[in-house]
Order: structure tokens, then sequence, then C-alpha cells
């Protein structure tokens, strides 16, 4: 291999680079002398070599101290009758640079492979690819755009080891000396099928198992393994099952469990065809050489041969054995993996209805039926209808757009959308809507600009469907971020198989599902809303409250507990004086009258004990006086309990404690909260507080991690696990090994978790 490195007079180059940064206003370390620093070839070396008959793997081994972009990378051949494929380039870490923004950078060394193909007869033996790179030091210093050039001899064909077949023994030594005592070149890197060699085999109607027998010096991580099915009729693949791994820091991921020599993955099935067939895997896995070269991530297709299985087409694999255990969230993902269909969407749908009346979606129904009442006793059903829908498809599409993007980037748009300002900016329009409720004013044009537009036909009906679609986009965004197993099962489906199409198109039938009841509300409260008169003012004055609830319910995100416990007693001593609490009652008053005004009465009491309870350090509307008169047991202790929490920050928080774990062979149970997460307060309130769960974690270290701020360090460790936000709760061994088939994602209730905690904590017990 022949390398012709192109730069000249490298201190002028730098100190040139200098004065062009200073001049365009780019910060620098001015103390550094540019004559310290290495010379561009040595901080960032290059090295090539054939990866194959038709593609070249070009190697930066980076020196410490230095990084290169990846955004950066570009390359060209000067070799007639030579194109170019589209380079596969590893992704790098990500960083906040001051230069280019968030980007995604390497260090040590980055590898990328880089096809190659003839435009015109057979490949040339050598061809000359140029390099271009950009790369900086630590110290504040950025070298300027650099190309360097290789030249590299392909082979005719590159053989094929057999399947099965290992390294002899004096490879296996030379390989292990090489590694150890750094001897060799990159060009002696084995190429990715002799380092990693994969076999395959069904072992039986409904699993098969694939293995990697991995050479001296190499490893594989596991985080990187995945399938999927590229032909196969009725097979549906469940997540796979992997042995713990050997924790390892490394320096692009952090903390990684790997495989070294031999591992053996199993992959269980579903199949609604019982018939013997030729099925066609794709595996993906990525692996390293310890002596410093990762190769990219690598996909290889694997056919197999399903025997006839025995059982009716309804029937599924055995599942009683814990190690068998599938999360919820997983077998949504299954269910989509299993391919597009009309049935895997309406299920997806009927999801959706089943999430319409949780409490992320449930406060979208006064907000629609606010905006239906606020329209007056004119308003026709079919007017209803079309406000309805309105206000459903915007909500719809912005969480299918929401949920592929954080499907391809792990960015959950909607936790960008919890800053304090744009919770309160919506408070603050639902307190504008409650006050037009009632009436103290209306929300409407002014009158001078509504008579200019009076001749320009539905213009005021064109703004009011805006206004509704507007709101639709933002309930979306605002009201529900909290991530319920079947939209994480989207997500990860998205996330694994890069199919944002198939993945939109759940979700889109996710969202409609929980719109459908928005749709029928809405609809039903245009057709029943009173002829014009006092019981007209009256259902306004309810929803009006109705939107004062929802601003104190989002403020609870934001605002310490006792103040909007305050705040509720204020609203509900204001109803009860509103219903007549403090009025003088009529001999002769009504039925209705009576009852309304004993309910006012009873909202005024409640609002007073809200009132004392927000004082006494109360923090529970349903328990205001929890704070304040503590349940107190038999042995004059007091009964209540909760569970203990310790606080981590980030992903280096998380990896202290699983270490410190691990060295006491202790079990640990992280969670994931937000202020912002309904979910999370009711897994707080229904499911953390009960007996036997606690029991069940008695044990076990308890970590949580609160991602309210979202923040770099909370969307760093989201991202480190593959988590779209909260909540989710993630198990780990006495190894620091996750259990990553219990995820929990969601609320669920304590029987179900107790289950999922025993499964995942004391294997011994039956699930």
């Amino acid at each position: 291999m022949h390398l012709k490195p192109r730069v000249k007079n490298h201190t002028a180059r730098i100190a040139l680079a200098l004065a062009l940064l200073g001049t365009l206003g780019i910060p620098r370390a001015f103390a550094v002398d540019p004559d310290e620093l290495l010379r561009v070839d040595d901080a960032f070396k290059i090295s090539a070599e054939a990866a194959g008959p038709d593609a070249i793997r070009i190697t930066w081994t980076v020196a410490e101290g230095y990084f290169l972009y990846k955004h950066r990378f570009n390359f060209s051949t000067s070799t007639p009758n030579v194109e170019l494929g589209t380079a596969d380039i590893p992704p790098g870490k990500p960083k906040v640079d001051e230069f280019f923004g968030d980007v995604e950078t390497y260090r040590q060394a980055v590898s990328v492979t880089v096809p190659v193909k003839s435009v015109a007869g057979a490949l040339p033996d050598e061809v000359e690819i140029i390099a271009g790179s950009q790369g900086c030091a630590d110290v504040g210093v950025c070298y300027p755009p650099h190309k360097q050039t290789v030249s590299v001899a392909l082979p005719v064909a590159m053989s094929e080891p057999a399947p099965s077949a290992e390294p002899g023994l004096f490879s296996r030594l030379g390989s292990s000396l090489r590694n150890k005592f750094g001897g060799g070149t990159q060009g002696e890197f084995l190429p990715v099928e002799r380092a990693f060699v994969l076999s395959a085999d069904a072992v039986d109607p409904y699993t098969a198992v694939l293995r990697w027998d991995i050479a001296d010096g190499y490893y594989l991580y596991r985080e990187k393994f995945g399938f999927a099915l590229k032909s196969g009729d009725g097979v549906t693949l469940l997540p796979h099952q992997s042995p713990a791994g050997e924790f390892k820091e490394d320096e692009s991921f952090g903390r990684m469990e790997v495989y070294h020599n031999r591992v053996e993955i199993r992959l269980p099935m579903q199949r609604a065809n019982t018939a013997a067939q030729e099925i066609i895997l794709e595996a993906r896995y990525q692996g390293c050489a310890e002596a410093g070269f990762c190769y990219p991530p690598t996909k290889t297709d694997v056919p197999l041969r399903l025997a006839m299985a025995s059982t009716p087409p309804t029937s599924q694999p055995p599942t009683e054995a814990p190690g068998d255990y599938v999360s919820e969230q997983d077998r949504y993902a299954a269910t989509l993996a299993g391919g597009a269909s009309f049935g895997t969407l309406a299920a997806f749908f009927g999801l959706g209805l089943l999430l319409a009346f949780t409490p992320c979606i449930f406060p979208m129904v006064p907000i629609l039926s606010s905006i239906i009442v606020g329209q007056g006793a004119g308003l026709s059903t079919r007017k209803a209808f079309t406000l309805s829908l309105i206000y459903v498809l915007p909500m719809a599409l912005t969480y299918t757009i929401a949920g592929v993007i954080a499907g391809m980037t792990g960015q959950n748009l909607q936790a960008l959308f919890q800053e304090p300002w744009l919770v309160a900016s919506f408070a603050a329009i639902f307190v504008a809507l409650a006050m037009s409720m009632f009436g103290f004013y209306n929300l409407q044009l002014p009158a001078a600009l509504q008579s200019k537009l009076s001749e320009i036909s539905n213009k005021q009906q064109g703004g009011t469907y805006i206004g509704v679609a507007i709101m639709g986009l933002l309930s979306a965004l605002i009201v529900g971020p909290c991530v319920a197993a079947p939209l994480a099962g989207a997500l990860i489906y998205i996330s694994q198989s890069g199919d944002a199409v198939f993945g939109g198109m759940a979700l889109f039938a996710l969202s409609l599902g929980m719109g459908t009841p928005l749709l029928l509300i809405g609809t039903s409260a245009g057709k029943l809303l009173p002829r014009v008169g006092g019981w007209m003012n009256t259902v306004k004055a309810v929803f009006g409250v109705m939107l004062l609830g929802l601003a104190i319910w989002m403020l609870e995100r934001i605002l310490p507990a006792s103040i909007t416990l305050l705040l509720w007693g204020v609203l509900a001593i204001v109803s009860g004086v509103y219903l007549g609490a403090l009025r003088r009652l009529d001999v002769d008053a009504t039925g209705w009258r009576q009852f309304w005004q004993g309910m006012g009465v009873v909202s005024l009491l409640y609002g007073v004990l809200l009132i004392v309870g927000a004082s006494g350090g109360g923090k529970d509307a349903l328990q205001p006086l929890r704070g304040v008169f503590a349940s107190v047991g038999p042995t004059g202790v007091s009964a209540t309990h909760e569970l203990e929490f310790r606080k981590v920050k980030g992903w280096s928080g998380v990896k202290a404690e699983l270490a410190a774990a691990a060295a006491q062979n202790r079990s640990v149970m992280l969670d994931f909260y937000a202020d912002w997460c309904v979910s999370c307060k009711e897994m707080e309130k229904y499911t953390f507080s009960d007996a036997s769960v606690q029991a069940a974690l008695g044990d076990a270290i308890l970590l949580q991690a609160d991602v309210t701020l979202n923040d770099d360090d909370d969307q760093a460790l989201l991202k480190q696990f593959g988590i779209f936000g909260p909540p989710a709760i993630l198990f780990f061994d006495g190894q620091g090994a996750e259990r990553k088939e219990y995820r929990v994602v969601g609320f669920m209730k304590p029987e179900q978790f107790k289950q999922v905690i025993d499964g995942a904590l004391h294997p011994s017990v039956a699930l």
C-alpha cells in the first residue's frame, strides 16, 4: 500500500489558519504555539487496505488530545474510469462544538469503508483515493480542511472462509502477540468475516440460534446486535435473547457490554404458517480489535430452513420459562416487524382507543369541548363535527411526525416542549379561555376589523378553523408527553428497522384511535348544547372551571406541589361560592337549587382542606392532609412509607452507581422520572406505594434519574439506553448487566409490576 501525503510547510499553514479564524471572529486559544502542535499527518495518521474486490477501508489513527469531525469527511478519486459509492461512516461521539454546533467526533481511531466501481470494464489493479477530513486539538486550535491521498491495490477476489472455520493455533497466537505488544500495521487486521465467523441453524420450528466465533484480540458489542426478516411467510421475529457480556470502558460509546471468544444468540419467532419453509434473516452486528481498530456496522444475510410445526397456526411458541419473558413494548415492536398489514394498523388503532382516556390524553377532552361550547348555542352538529375533526387531525399528524423523529433520532420533541415558559404560556391560554367562558369578555376580533372583513365570506370562520388546528397541534406537543408501551413499541420498531413509513402509519393509526373519542365527544357537544338562555351560561361556566383546572394541572409540572395544592384550594372555594354556598336559600327553592348549594358547600369545605394541607406541606389533592396528619401505626411510628430513591444525574452518575452495586453483588432498579410526566406520578402514587411492590424491592438498590430539565446530560442518558422518554424502569442484575427484556414503559398496576420485579430480580419466582 502506498500513501502520498500532500501537506507542505505545515507550521505556516496552521499560522495562516489561526489568522483566518481570528478575522472571522471564531474564538481560538491565542496562547498556543503552532510549533508545539503535531503535523497534521502525525495528528491524523492515515492508512488504507482493500475491504474486498470493490471496496476500500480507510483508517485514521488519531493522536491523543486530538479529534476528527464526522461531517468533514469527503472522498474522491483520480483513477480514470472509477467511481466511488456512498461511504459507510460509523457513528461518532456526540459533541457540542463551539464552531459547528452539534456534531459527531472521533478519537483514537476511525475506519470508513468506501465502495468503488468501474464505469468502463473491470476495475484497475490499483485505485487512488483522495480523502478529505478536518480535525482539532483539545488545546483550542482547529486545523484547516486537509486532503490525503492513498493508493490501494485491489485483489481479484476475496476468498470466503468456511462458515464454521476457526483460526488456526499459530494464527491465533500471532494475532494475540501482535495485539499485546503493538506489532503489525492496520493492514494486518482480519477481514470482518474472519474476525467474527457467523453460523446459524434453526433448533426447533420456532427458534433460530446464531453463533459468532470471535478471533483472539477482537470483540463484539452486545447492544449492536439487530435482526430483521427479509423473507418468510407468516413469520414474525420476537426480541432476541442475548447472554450477559463483559463490561468494557469504550472510548466511543462509554461503558458497554462486549463478547470475546464466542457468543450465541437465540432468536424466537411467531408463526402464522406452520408449513416447512426457507427464510432469510438479516443479522446486524459491530465489533472491534483490541489494538484500537473498529469495524463499521456489518449486515449479513442468513438463510435458514424452518421445519414444519406440529401445532395449529394460531398457537404461539411456549413462553412459560422466565428467560422467554418479553416486555410489552417489545411485543408491539415485534408485531410491527411482522410486516405491513391492515390487521396490524387496526390493532394500533384499537390501542389508541384504550389510551384515549389515560391521564396523559384525557385533558384534551375538556379542551376540545370548551372550544365547541365557546361557539355558542347556535352551533350546528355539522360544524361541531368539522371543528372536532380539524382539532383531531393536526393532533394525530403531530403525534406521528414527532414519533417518527423520535424513532429516527432518539430525540423526543414533546419533551422539548416542556420548557417552563411554554407550559406557563399554554396555561395562560386556558385561563384566558376560562375568563371568556365566565363572560368577562368575548374572544373575537375588534368590531371595526370585523366590519372590514365581513365583505369576505367565511374569513372569521376560517380564522376559527386555523385557531382550532393550532390548538390541536399544541395539545399534542405540550399536553401529553408521556411514553406508553404501544408508542414505545412503534418507536423501537422505527429505530431498529429504519422503516419510518410503516412505523409512521402505525403511529398515525394509534393517534386516530386516541382522537376518535374526542371526535365523538366534540360532535355530541355540538348536538346537545342547550338553547339560548340561563342554562347556556351555566354550561359555559362549568367548562370555564374545567379550563382553570387544566391550567393548574399544567402548572403542576413547573411549580412546587404545595403551590399547586393552594391553587386547587382557591379554585374549589371560588367554585363553591359560585354555586351559592354562602347564599341564604329561599324557602321555596327547588330541589335542584338545594342540590347545587349543597355541592357548593362541599366544594367550599374541600377547598379549605386543600389550603390547610398546602400550608402543612401536603402534596396530594386527593389526600390534602396527608402531610399534616401522617397516619401512625400501633408502634407509634408513621405508617406511611415511600420508596427511597438515590438521585442520579447523567450517564456518569448511573455508571458509578451500577459499578458500586456490582461490587456488592446487588440488583438495581433505575426509574426515569420527570415532573411533567403524569404517568410517572401515577407510578409513584399507585404502584410504588404498594406494600407487595416495596417488599419485592427490599434488597435492590433504587436509582431515579430525573429528566425534567431535558438538558444535554438527560438526553445523553436517555440515548445511552435507547429510551424515548419517561416513564421507563430498567432492572440490572448483581453484575451490573441490564435485564432488558423486563423493561417497563408507561404506567403499570402493582400486581403486574410485582410479577415483573420477581422475574427481573428474583428468577426463582415463577412469573
